[in-house]
């Protein structure tokens, strides 16, 4: 998580709220101490800086004392902090440089540089500091935090600014000339129905808002713009935050019987002689998988061809598919021409069905599948050309009845699973896991690059809840999960629903919770970010010193109806719709269920020791396989949650 630290040491003046912390703290966290007369300045634990020349050693300012000189590893030297105030100093003179080097810097995809005639002739106008209460799907975009050369949120908003004259011709070269600080940082594919960003603005037209909003696309709304008083950061005056979770009610059905994680759960719970007590956690879905697989596998099995129905079951249990050929890829002018005839609009699906046959097996069917909306290809759309291609290599291969039959196997568990309805019991296991989260607990689990005993590990969560009822969406039953903590480290909330999944899946004790808040380290991957939204940031505190200066409270309540359409129509929509096309939840929980990995094996009866235990994968090489191989998609780079 970012400090949103001043650039250049200066007084401040400490008023309100959490003031009598920061004085005696310093700016940025740094702590200020006199040793033998002289003024130390600390920046975190072992990172003493004296204004002397005893930098680092004893009496030098360190809270830990002396530092030994040594050589450190890999993973000692990943935990240390990096000054981020030094690194842009460092930058910003670099940059300096080369302008008077006569070198241009690479302008940022969002920033826009104006000639010095068209500056000067721009009417000077009053800037403001304001917060800009914003909504916005997270679909398509790599996170929220400005990057030079990607696609984010906070990109396409500063240029939707400039555009409407609300940031000066002069300042549109970069954001930090407006002083641009967000409330938090969400990760690629998270949504947010309410967000806020702080900066200066040039306000003083009444129809701002319209005006930026019309130079955005529908997927970001501005809210509201509300005049702040001038120290007000959106990062460090919020309270809190709070954020929705949707995840499908099938993700809590037991490992299938016959996967990895399935037979190792009853295997460890004999061997602890915890089998009675591992089927009592598991009593309300005891019968689940024999009752999907009567109603919607049966039949499916019975049209297969009988002397290919064993393999097909043995490939698609064991998700053994060195069995399979792989034929050639390569496609003719006929073949493409072939598919360009049939595919238009009549045999799409048909296409989708052939083109999903491909994908893993070829490298282009695959490159196009991750990167397109495959599931609602018309036409028109602009990447048709590419799926026609797409659907002309799956065409091309041959398709073996092996194939086909395996590809039927695994939509008869999907229809299965999205038919699945949760029992009042599994359900009021979820609303009991999800307590136990209630307070003051180290998640240096759920996270990245945090020890057990780094400080920013410990959070704060108020309260974890379950919405009232189920809802159905497209033949599919959904949870919404809601969260509400002070603040999220990186990958925390979607580490934590997993969690909570896995524990009632896997009938696991729900006690388990607790290990993962000790110095153990334990593997927990994160829940797909498609479900993740943040609902709205809190600013009680802040909201009662803005009356004391006359201005209008921070308050996403006055914007409920529009907001709740807009979740509706941009978020719920899409993420409904992108699980229905790709069925995401259902394949993070089967690749979990299926790696031969003892990662995951503190959620048996045996718990964090089984850990230790070595597993090898089956088939040529017998090396391990990581979690971490089957994870949901990485976003790579830093943020507050994802």
């Amino acid at each position: 998580m970012d400090s949103q630290a001043p650039d250049t040491a200066r007084p401040i003046k400490f008023e309100g709220r959490g003031a009598e912390k920061m004085a005696t703290h310093g700016e940025g966290g740094q702590t200020n101490d006199r040793h033998n007369g002289e003024r130390v300045t600390q920046r975190g634990r072992g990172r003493g800086r004296s204004r002397g020349n005893s930098r680092g050693r004893a009496g030098g300012g360190d809270r830990g004392g002396r530092r030994r000189n040594k050589e450190v590893g890999r993973a000692e030297w990943s935990k240390n902090t990096v000054d981020k105030r030094a690194r842009n100093t460092e930058n910003q003179q670099a940059a300096k440089k080369r302008r008077l080097d006569g070198e241009e810097d690479a302008l940022p995809i969002y920033a826009t540089r104006y000639s010095k005639e068209e500056i000067e002739a721009e009417e000077k106008k009053p800037k403001r500091k304001v917060a800009v209460m914003i909504g916005y799907s997270g679909s398509g975009y790599k996170g929220m935090q400005l990057n030079h050369q990607q696609k984010t949120i906070e990109g396409d908003l500063f240029s939707a600014f400039v555009a409407a004259g609300a940031v000066s011709k002069a300042n549109a070269d970069d954001p930090k000339k407006s002083s641009l600080i967000r409330c938090a940082r969400t990760d690629k594919g998270v949504h947010a129905a309410g967000n806020l960003i702080s900066l200066k603005l040039i306000v003083e037209d009444p129809d701002i808002v319209s005006k930026i909003n019309e130079k955005l696309s529908p997927q970001i709304r501005v809210w509201g713009i509300e005049r702040t008083n001038g120290s007000f950061s959106a990062y460090q005056f919020c309270d809190s935050r709070i954020y929705e979770y949707m995840i499908p009610t099938h993700c809590f059905i037991p490992p299938h019987p016959k996967s990895f994680l399935g037979k190792k759960m009853v295997e460890l719970a004999e061997e602890a002689n915890d089998l009675e007590g591992y089927l009592d956690r598991q009593k309300e879905v005891a019968d689940v998988w024999t009752e999907m697989e009567e109603k919607y596998v049966r039949p499916i099995l019975e049209d297969i061809d009988p002397t290919i129905r064993d393999l097909a079951l043995k490939v698609f249990y064991d998700h053994d598919h060195s069995v399979v050929d792989e034929p050639s890829t390569a496609v003719t002018d006929d073949q493409k021409q072939a598919a360009k005839e049939v595919s238009p609009q009549g045999e799409i699906d048909s296409g989708i069905a052939f083109a999903s046959i491909a994908i893993g097996k070829d490298d282009k069917a695959t490159a196009f599948a991750n990167t397109s909306q495959i599931g609602n290809i018309t036409k028109d759309d602009p990447t048709f050309d590419s799926f026609l291609e797409a659907v002309a290599i799956a065409r091309s291969k041959e398709v073996t009845p092996l194939e086909i039959a395996i590809r039927l196997l695994k939509n008869a568990h999907i229809t299965a699973k999205k038919a699945h309805r949760i029992h009042p019991e599994r359900l009021a296991r979820v609303f009991s896991a999800l307590a136990r989260y209630e307070g003051t607990h180290k998640y240096h689990n759920y996270t990245i690059d945090k020890s057990f005993k780094d400080p920013s590990a410990t959070r704060i969560i108020k309260s974890f809840v379950v919405g009232e009822k189920p809802i159905i969406i497209n033949n599919t039953e959904w949870l919404s999960l809601k969260v509400h903590g002070q603040s999220f480290m990186m990958h925390q909330i979607r580490k934590m629903v997993s969690m909570v999944a896995l524990l009632v899946r896997c009938g696991c004790h729900e006690g388990r919770l607790q290990d993962s808040w000790e110095a153990h380290r334990i593997s927990i991957p994160k829940a797909p970010s498609l479900g993740l939204l943040l609902e709205r940031p809190v600013f009680d505190a802040y909201n009662e010193r803005l009356e004391q200066f006359g201005r209008e409270r921070i308050d996403f309540g006055r914007y409920e109806e529009a907001m709740e359409g807009f979740k509706q129509r941009e978020i719920y929509e899409r993420i409904f719709r992108e699980e229905e096309r790709g069925d995401v939840f259902h394949g993070f929980f089967v690749g979990l269920d299926n790696t031969r990995s003892s990662q995951l094996l503190y959620l048996s009866s045996v718990g964090i020791e089984a850990t230790k235990r070595e597993i090898k994968r089956e088939g040529a090489g017998g090396e391990k396989v990581k979690i971490e191989d089957v994870d949901s998609e990485d976003e790579g780079g830093e943020g507050e949650e994802g």
